[in-house]
């Protein structure tokens, strides 16, 4: 319930407007694709994961199979990723907010939400655990609802503009430029919304140190969660697609919002806007417990302050979840200067961390499994099928995600911050080792 509590957030219920309007009908196979992506990561993490069970999680297994600088990298890259994901969590709470108070700016509830689950996230990590499986559940109820809703329209309800009286169907899908209406180009661009729709499903790995089984939790989560992702995010689409025009979609309020509003039903809106509210607070908790989690393996291993890796006394490292709000105070800038397009703006700068992340984990993974060779004797409980086209699949495709953000307008910002940041983690990284080494000399 944790990773689909994650990865169904913004992601989906926001995100996915700005991935309509760009791809139109043909969302459906970004997404696709973003699903195929996420599959092979998953299985990739899995089989990682089930041999070595531990905070930190493809961190330190960046650490340990590629090296020490690609460890530092990959958790840094993901750190930063979750921090400015959480800010983007929190930017479309304010942006939801305004369905019911569209006067006030969204800085106060940016301050006032980001409190709230601070609070919770410094509590004992048992009270995150039941929060958020509230969390998801409501999601995954609403999202339930929505496609029994939603197919009931489309293939029972007469169509208003069919004198026939035929059903409403899918003809959507031929309006307005037809399944490509912006062409393939268009396509592949909407798939770099659909892999960070999808960010979040890696936090059950993160998550495992802390489990009390984690063989078996990851084996099973691995087994349902991306079968449910796939039904919840392509089936929803699907049918939101038929109800109402692909050029409805945008990034003012959520898609999902808009067609409770085209059904005229009294409060539907309102009620859906509550449950995408739920959803964005659900995917920010989640990403404030991974981030937290992700800063303190990076102190515990001498990359970052010593003061990082410090616990309470309910056992929860304080001072990494206080760095791990500091999305929230960009969150907040951005808001006050750029109001319109904060959303988007903190997408594209959070992309770069996310997609950095997920090809190195499959990297990662083809050194894991390279080493694995070389002692037969060691089998672990779960095995990634396909190795070594499958890990290599995944490494390209996020390597051309990656490579093509500077051709679209929207993801422009990803390189341009992503790029330099990187090679400042790289001076950082020299600097520390230079200073280690001096300070073992003395």
């Amino acid at each position: 319930m944790i990773a689909i509590g994650g990865a169904i957030g913004t992601g989906l219920f926001l995100g996915s407007g700005f991935a309509i309007g760009t791809a139109g009908p043909s969302v459906l196979l970004s997404y696709a694709i973003g699903a195929l992506i996420s599959l092979l990561l998953m299985g990739c993490l899995a089989e990682m994961t089930v041999a070595h069970p531990t905070t930190g999680s493809f961190g330190a297994y960046a650490e340990h199979y590629l090296g020490p600088l690609a460890g530092f990298l990959v958790r840094y890259a993901y750190a930063t990723a979750t921090i400015l994901a959480v800010g983007t969590e929190v930017t479309a709470v304010a942006l939801y907010m305004r369905f019911w108070l569209p006067d006030l700016p969204g800085w106060p509830w940016i301050l006032g939400y980001s409190a709230a689950l601070i609070a919770i996230n410094a509590a004992q990590v048992g009270w995150f655990g039941r929060i958020e499986y509230v969390f998801s559940l409501i999601k995954v109820a609403a999202i339930i609802a929505f496609i029994g809703l939603a197919a009931y329209v489309v293939f029972l309800l007469p169509d208003p503009g069919a004198a026939d009286g035929a059903a409403l169907g899918l003809r959507n899908y031929r309006l307005a430029g037809g399944f490509f209406p912006h062409g393939a180009a268009a396509t592949w661009v909407a798939v770099i919304i659909a892999v960070f729709s999808y960010l979040s499903i890696e936090m059950i790995a993160v998550a495992a140190g802390e489990a009390a089984d984690p063989a078996t939790a990851i084996t099973r989560a691995f087994r349902s969660t991306v079968v449910r992702l796939i039904l919840f995010y392509l089936l929803t689409l699907a049918l939101m697609l038929a109800v109402v025009p692909w050029t409805a979609a945008g990034s003012r309020e959520s898609p999902f919002v808009t067609v409770m509003r085209s059904l005229h039903i009294p409060g539907a809106a309102g009620l859906m806007n509550f449950v995408v509210l739920v959803a964005a607070l659900s995917a920010m908790n989640s990403q404030l417990y991974v981030t937290t989690r992700m800063l303190f393996s990076l102190a515990r291993a001498g990359h970052a302050p010593r003061a990082l890796g410090s616990l309470s006394a309910r056992g929860i490292p304080v001072a990494a979840l206080i760095v791990s709000s500091a999305g929230v105070a960009v969150a907040t800038i951005v808001s006050v200067i750029a109001p319109e397009g904060a959303f988007l703006t903190m997408l594209a700068v959070a992309s770069f961390g996310a997609m950095f992340t997920w090809m190195m984990i499959f990297v990662t993974h083809f050194a894991f499994r390279r080493r694995q060779a070389r002692d037969p004797a060691v089998r672990p409980a779960f095995r990634m099928r396909g190795f070594p086209a499958t890990t290599l699949l995944g490494a390209g495709l996020m390597a051309a995600l990656l490579l093509t953000t500077p051709f679209t307008d929207a993801f422009r910002m990803t390189l341009v911050f992503g790029l330099p940041f990187l090679g400042l983690l790289c001076l950082a990284y020299v600097l520390r080792r230079r200073s280690a080494s001096t300070a073992r000399a003395d």
